[in-house]
């Protein structure tokens, strides 16, 4: 069995790695686990349980500045945000259901670390852009701080931005501070029935293109949609619309959106309450949560080309799939167990970035679970790897077999 080291605070983080440097063991880092089956099944000599890190440490509502140890549940943290009526503006998705997990298990630390973003990305920008600072300790052994608590702020290189999404291969992050914003205090959806990919991208760019400033975009072929279980739909396909704001601004935005889309079809709309239940399931994949055997791909692409990068992969291999980000990202459940690999690189033909997020750890051991690298930027990243880590203690081969 693989030993567990569960350290109390940074020093006895730094402590660890230090010994397993100087030991050439290797490290898995986790916070709760909740994202452990994502990357590749990487061999390593010990676990290191960051989720004694945890708890929140400054919270400044006024200054819309809150800063947490890195494994503080999500949960805690919304749990707070929401007494003051404010909220993480980039919806980190939870992947628990979608992983066979308990819902509610990821921690603030795992969401930065894996770069997660949900609906709101189109209008609010990814979790990257709302860390100020970081505290966290390098393969190196080295405890450094970078960035602060104010959004301007000068203070050397952008390390917060750059350990997002490094999936804990770079530094394990024990400290971080984040740009909170107010919640809206109300949304609706507005919703057009049974359109086709390419006329409902065409609804979502006229949408986006808009003066609405619609805060979510999404299609679900008929499928997906019949699989919304809080919501029923009338057996259609489902091109979904978020609007967020004051109430008046709100009833506005609604009456002018559904102007403009009442050209493309049958429309109809959502409540604040409804509208909340419908993003959530967009946002943690729940249309795929329950069929935990089906390998489950994300695609980042533009939004233009996301319906012929569908449509490819759904002839090679009949998969499931619905859009979010107005296009932008779609997701992807293939039948049987196998990824089929093959039909998604040969769709996505360098157009975007595909990562298998759901798969056995046979699967995932054989296949190329992130966008494989051009060499210029294979090079990059193994020099990034190597100053941060050089032995290779955090992670290693957890997104690519050489880093």
């Amino acid at each position: 069995m693989q030993d567990a080291i569960k350290p109390r605070d940074a020093r006895d983080v730094a402590e660890a790695i230090t010994s397993a440097a100087a030991n050439d063991k290797r490290l898995e880092l986790i916070g709760r686990g909740s994202k452990r089956e994502i990357g590749r099944a990487a061999q390593t000599d010990a676990t290191l349980d960051l989720s004694a890190i945890s708890g929140i440490t400054l919270y400044e509502a006024e200054e819309l500045v809150l800063s947490a140890r890195a494994a503080t549940p999500i949960s805690e943290i919304e749990h707070a945000l929401e007494e003051k009526k404010q909220e993480l503006a980039f919806e980190p998705m939870d992947y628990g259901p979608l992983l066979n997990k308990k819902p509610g298990e990821g921690t603030i630390g795992g969401a930065v670390a894996a770069g997660l973003s949900g609906p709101r990305r189109i209008k609010a920008g990814s979790a990257r852009d709302f860390m100020l600072g970081v505290s966290a300790v390098s393969g190196r052994g080295e405890i450094f701080k970078a960035g602060g608590r104010v959004v301007k702020n000068v203070t050397g290189y952008d390390l917060p931005r750059l350990l997002a999404g490094s999936w804990g291969t770079l530094a394990a992050m024990t400290d971080i501070t984040l740009k909170v914003l107010p919640r809206a205090e109300d949304c609706a959806t507005v919703l057009v029935f049974g359109l086709t990919d390419i006329r409902a991208n065409e609804a979502m760019s006229a949408a986006m293109g808009s003066s609405c400033e619609v805060s979510a975009a999404a299609h679900l072929p008929q499928w997906p949609a019949d699989n919304i279980a809080e919501l029923k739909f009338p057996g259609k396909a489902v091109t979904a619309l978020r609007l967020e704001g004051i109430s008046q601004s709100v009833a506005y935005r609604k009456m002018k959106l559904e102007e403009l889309l009442r050209p493309f079809g049958e429309l109809g709309a959502l409540d604040a309450s409804k509208s909340r239940a419908f993003w959530k399931n967009i946002r943690d994949v729940a249309p795929f949560a329950n069929r935990t055997e089906r390998p489950v791909w994300k695609i980042s692409t533009a939004p233009s080309l996301a319906p012929g990068i569908a449509a490819g992969i759904n002839t090679a291999a009949g998969a499931h799939y619905y859009y979010d980000w107005a296009g932008g990202l779609l997701w992807l459940e293939m039948p049987g167990d196998k990824p089929q690999e093959g039909a998604v690189r040969i769709a996505l033909a360098g157009r975007g970035h595909a990562t298998l997020i759901r798969a056995s750890a046979a699967a995932r051991a054989s296949a190329e679970v992130f966008e494989p690298l051009d060499p210029v930027r294979a090079a990059i990243s193994q020099r990034l790897k190597a100053s941060f880590d050089p032995k290779g203690v955090l992670n290693p081969g957890r997104i690519y077999a050489e880093a």
